[in-house]
């Protein structure tokens, strides 16, 4: 069988939207995670999506519209159901789909051919594009697309999306929509669907009264059993090929031993990417070297001749102001983090790595309400709260969001005040005074999982997870992944900070900050028997981490300063730093993302958990060191 490249067909040149009553047609890509639809996605319309191999990435279902429809990219999925929130995602999209086109992997045909008969079942019209046909050739696969056409009842195009082999043959039928049928229904269906008329919001709602029936959702079952293994039986040949890197890879990589080496080795080689080369030299570099020896004296010269003084001009260029801190957060900070961050876990994500470290955490983290999933924010928390708590979408529920974020908020220190936490903790006694931080964070983290695993109601989503190939990532999808991640981190984040750099502005010009800065002082004093002006650290974590870090820092005289914290009281501090409230960036996109309530009970339970902790470990160090 042939596979044309794009060029010259009638669905790339076709400038006519196809409308249906004067409405846009919808139409929806619809598929297992790992198939290939984002990459589909792309090339149909030109835009770029999240291309990945981890299981919910595409849980925000990219729209654009088209020569011949409004296309819409819904998140992976093996069934049309209420199981999760990528299932309810889907459903609602394809109720108000008018042709979905149907992703399979040649690869893995026989299990996503259980999506395609429930699809055809409910009367959808519909396009199967098989894809991924060159990794299936390379694995010894061949399979007959023209038996498998008579057996579904339904245009299957072949394809291989990652060359844009079999775009054009999927434009030409969307445009060409007369041709688009509905499938042939299973044998037991048909005795309960009669009229092939019938609407399919009421044929959906008699295929779902029958599958809550236990007795016949598993005689629904074993029929499209039957009919996937004769389907199989009948258009599908292999060939045992010889050892292959790829699969060796994928099997070693699961092994608990060789897997546990390779994620520290993964996350040494993260925490010194991001962390030492970018958080260290690049942000280094931008903010002393460009910002701050250039743009400020730029910024504040041209400030300061049209408003000489006053409020105003503190809050435009002052300490916190909106055309300094901002930009000094978002270009010398962030863009780089952010950057370096997407394109480390773009090349993670496309080589098929992911799933198989969740694999390896999913144990652990059942324990508190969570699964292998939640270790993606877990590790880009360590460089930037922020972030990470965007990436808690890629959860299964609200439930595993909200304690994934509560996690992040109290527990997880971001990679600028994690460098200044190994060097405090190096004056402050070495490998004891690193075991009895290590165990103080993991017991609160073991305690605030599992407590909020206890109360939140609902359950948490097991982790059903597909294990792709081990691959080479394509170098064209990483670099598009990682620009498009970060411009829409960017232009989501910069109205979130100018907001957030007003706030810290006003309270300092109107005289707040100092008065919040006495408010505290009797808890770090009494609470955690600490000096007085350790509260203005505290305060300046509320900023920005590693503000509060570098105060800690300077009090520890790591800096060449005198020092005026002892041994436990840099523990102390340390330990009260890490679990204290986020900084403000990562305050406002954790209300963003978890709504006023949630975020304020975490917020809160932050502030509380840190002093109460800290309390704690102070009264014990005080009596054994």
């Amino acid at each position: 069988m042939s596979l044309l490249s794009c060029g010259g067909c009638k669905g790339c040149s076709a400038n006519q939207k196809i409308k249906t009553d004067g409405k846009l047609l919808n139409i929806a890509l619809v598929g297992n995670p790992n198939v290939g639809k984002s990459v589909i996605f792309n090339a149909l319309t030109g835009y770029y999506v999240e291309v990945s191999n981890y299981p919910g990435t595409t849980v925000d279902t990219p729209t654009a519209d088209t020569s011949f429809g409004k296309l819409i990219d819904t998140p992976g999925i093996y069934g049309i159901g209420n199981h999760n929130d990528e299932e309810i995602i889907a459903k609602n999209i394809v109720l108000n789909s008018d042709i979905i086109v149907n992703v399979v992997s040649a690869l893995s045909l026989e299990r996503d051919l259980f999506l395609t008969l429930q699809l055809i079942d409910m009367g959808f019209p519909l396009i199967v594009v098989l894809n991924q046909y060159d990794e299936a050739i390379s694995n010894g696969i061949k399979i007959n697309s023209e038996i498998l056409e008579k057996h579904l009842g339904v245009k299957v195009i072949t394809a291989i999306a990652t060359k844009n082999q079999g775009i054009c043959q999927i434009k030409d039928f969307l445009i060409n929509n007369s041709q688009i049928t509905s499938g042939i229904v299973s044998d037991y269906l048909k005795n309960f669907i009669a009229d092939e008329n019938l609407e399919k919001v009421k044929r959906i709602e008699i295929i779902s009264e029958l599958e809550s029936d236990f007795d016949k959702k598993e005689v629904i079952y074993s029929s499209r059993r039957k009919k996937i293994n004769k389907i199989i039986e009948n258009i599908l040949s292999t060939k045992e090929n010889d050892f292959t890197i790829s699969g060796y890879l994928g099997n070693l990589l699961l092994n608990p031993v060789a897997g546990v080496i390779t994620a520290a080795f993964v996350l040494f080689a993260l925490y010194q990417v991001v962390g030492v080369m970018v958080a260290g030299n690049i942000v280094d570099f931008l903010e002393n070297k460009i910002l701050l020896k250039y743009y400020f004296p730029f910024i504040t010269n041209i400030i300061n001749s049209i408003i000489p003084s006053g409020s105003i001009n503190q809050i435009l260029v002052g300490e916190f102001g909106l055309l300094t801190m901002t930009f000094q957060y978002i270009l010398g900070l962030l863009l780089p983090l952010v950057f370096s961050f997407n394109l480390f876990m773009a090349i993670l994500e496309d080589s098929g790595y992911l799933p198989r470290l969740a694999a390896l955490t999913d144990r652990f983290l059942t324990k508190l309400g969570l699964n292998g999933r939640a270790i993606i924010p877990l590790i880009l928390g360590f460089g930037c709260i922020t972030m990470a708590t965007i990436t808690t979408r890629i959860l299964g529920s609200q439930r595993e969001r909200t304690i994934a974020t509560a996690v992040l908020g109290l527990i997880i220190p971001c990679s600028a005040q994690l460098g200044l936490i190994i060097g405090l903790i190096a004056i402050a006694g070495g490998l004891k005074a690193w075991l009895i931080y290590l165990i103080t964070i993991f017991t609160i983290l073991t305690i605030v999982g599992t407590v909020l695993n206890k109360i939140l109601p609902g359950e948490s989503t097991h982790l059903f997870i597909d294990l792709p190939p081990m691959r080479l990532p394509l170098f064209k999808n990483v670099i598009n992944k990682t620009l498009s991640k970060t411009k829409h981190f960017l232009i989501e984040a910069t109205p979130l900070f100018l907001l957030g750099s007003l706030f810290i502005s006003i309270l300092q010009v109107s005289g707040s900050l100092i008065f919040i800065q006495k408010a505290l002082a009797p808890l770090t004093v009494n609470l955690l028997h600490l000096p007085p002006e350790t509260a203005n650290v505290f305060i300046m974590g509320l900023i920005r981490r590693d503000f509060g870090a570098a105060g800690l820092a300077g009090m520890a005289g790591l800096n060449g300063g005198i020092a005026v914290l002892n041994h436990s009281q840099i523990i102390v501090s340390l330990v009260v730093i890490t679990l204290f409230v986020p900084c403000i960036a990562s305050v406002v996109i954790m209300f963003k993302e978890r709504g006023w309530k949630e975020a304020s009970l975490i917020w809160i339970g932050s502030w509380v958990s840190a002093f109460i902790t800290g309390s704690f470990l102070s009264n014990v160090l005080r009596i054994f060191m």
